[in-house]
């Protein structure tokens, strides 16, 4: 499993919604949902935890020409600028890499240090002179604005701790025409996946449309191409989606 984001300890909020009438003098139980510190909601669904850097050898990921098809479905070519989230051992950034070529440019991130460090040793030994590393952050990338042309998640959605949070600041990373790749596999949260209708409705929460979804058995799931559409919302305007995908 490729890296993600980390359970960090956040102050909480409870947030409870007016109660709506219901039948004679009798009121149904209002939905609640938590908001951490920031005042993004939290996840109101399991949030898997990191087990491994990688779900499968390189070898066997190549055998299945994974990397040439994520790339060919997200519209990766030579010349842009890609960040690569979670980026792990580096499977897909030194495919991106070769993909983008000598004028393009990726920026690899992890939130663990020694991942991050292993990720750029790698990155030095293999001349990849078109590649950044730096140390992520669980609720923030860090991304410089309006500087991607995609930025790709690659299973590793289903264990960010703030989803909400983390998209908001991913969402001003990306070109006007950018476009943020989710691979992910469809299958609940605690079983390391994302389920389409979910991963749809929290990204709908802060702004992103989806404008297609492809299957992906080579790399176990499915491709997900969303785009930012209108204003980024107010954290405190953003509601969570229940485990169903559906808005509380």
């Amino acid at each position: 499993m490729r890296r993600a984001a980390s359970v960090v300890g956040i102050g909480l909020v409870l947030i409870t919604l007016p109660l709506a009438a219901c039948g004679k003098g009798d009121h149904a139980a209002a939905p609640t949902f938590q908001r951490n510190k920031d005042g993004f909601p939290v996840a109101a669904r399991p949030v898997a935890n990191i087990v491994e850097t990688a779900y499968s050898t390189e070898a066997a990921r190549d055998k299945l020409d994974e990397a040439r098809a994520v790339m060919d479905k997200a519209g990766i070519r030579a010349g842009m600028t890609v960040a690569d989230i979670g980026a792990g051992e580096g499977y897909y950034t030194v495919r991106l890499a070769a993909r983008v070529g000598d004028k393009g440019r990726v920026l690899a991130e992890d939130i663990v240090p020694d991942v991050r460090d292993k990720l750029a040793e790698r990155v030095s030994r293999e001349r990849l002179d078109n590649v950044s590393v730096r140390l992520g952050d669980p609720a923030n990338p860090r991304l410089p604005p309006g500087s991607f042309d995609r930025v790709l998640m690659v299973h590793m959605y289903h264990e960010v701790t703030e989803p909400y949070e983390f998209l908001w600041n991913v969402r001003p990373a990306l070109k006007p025409d950018g476009q943020l790749i989710v691979v992910d596999a469809d299958r609940p949260t605690f079983r390391h996946g994302t389920p389409p209708r979910l991963l749809e409705c929290e990204l709908k929460a802060v702004g992103f449309e989806r404008v297609k979804q492809r299957e992906m058995p080579s790399a176990g799931g499915y491709l997900a191409v969303f785009v930012a559409r209108g204003d980024r919302p107010l954290p405190q305007a953003i509601h969570p989606c229940d485990a169903n995908g559906k808005p509380l």
